[in-house]
């Protein structure tokens, strides 16, 4: 199941994106917002009962830094759509919330990448720079949308960078999506996330 809009979001304006200019500028807009946090160190408060948030120190950039650097093909590589079985094998096996619901849809797109906007989903994501970026990781990663339920859309990615310097510049591609599930529910601390990217061949992301 999603969610979708009136109308879906034309190709064109996907292809409007100029990523690196924006995620610049949002970078400089997150950092200004969120420095105060990562330099305070003091706990927040949270409920009794309630394990304290870990401090996030956030991302080691004063500027945005460029995106992570593609990683090439090669013969030891899974095939796409054994990387693509297992995750949806794992959503099965750990029971995914609400995926007895989901349905297989055949989506009249160029890229799969386009798919988000072919569909006309919404949530409160960013929409147009998610999918500039699902295209970018496609080319770099060889990551694919494979499954999408509510506002949680899924990725497998055949090429996961394993380069600690390449992960971090990935993280911030994660965080500038703004997703709940990566900074506000609770906020991974920045080094935590970017070190699990290592090779980790599979994405999630949600929104309210």
């Amino acid at each position: 199941m999603f969610r979708c809009r009136q109308a879906p979001l034309e190709p064109e304006r996907v292809g409007a994106v100029r990523l690196e200019d924006t995620l610049a500028e949002d970078f400089a807009a997150y950092r200004r917002e969120r420095l105060c946090w990562w330099t305070d160190t003091t706990p927040v408060p949270v409920p009794e009962g309630i394990e304290p948030w870990p401090h996030d120190p956030g991302p080691p950039f004063e500027v945005w830094p460029g995106l992570a650097p593609g990683t090439p093909p090669s013969a030891a590589q899974p095939e796409p759509e054994h990387v693509a079985a297992s995750l949806l094998g794992h959503l099965v096996a750990t029971r995914h919330s609400g995926l007895g619901e989901c349905r297989l849809v055949l989506v009249p797109a160029r890229h799969g990448s386009d798919v988000l906007a072919a569909i006309g989903w919404t949530a409160d994501a960013p929409l147009p720079l998610l999918c500039a970026l699902l295209r970018s990781w496609e080319e770099r990663f060889g990551a694919r949308l494979v499954a999408v339920y509510g506002s949680e859309p899924h990725v497998v990615v055949q090429r996961p960078p394993t380069d600690a310097d390449h992960t971090g510049l990935l993280a911030l591609e994660h965080v500038l999506t703004r997703a709940g599930n990566i900074v506000d529910d609770p906020p991974t601390p920045f080094p935590d996330y970017a070190a699990d990217l290592a090779g980790r061949a599979a994405w999630s992301f949600w929104w309210d």
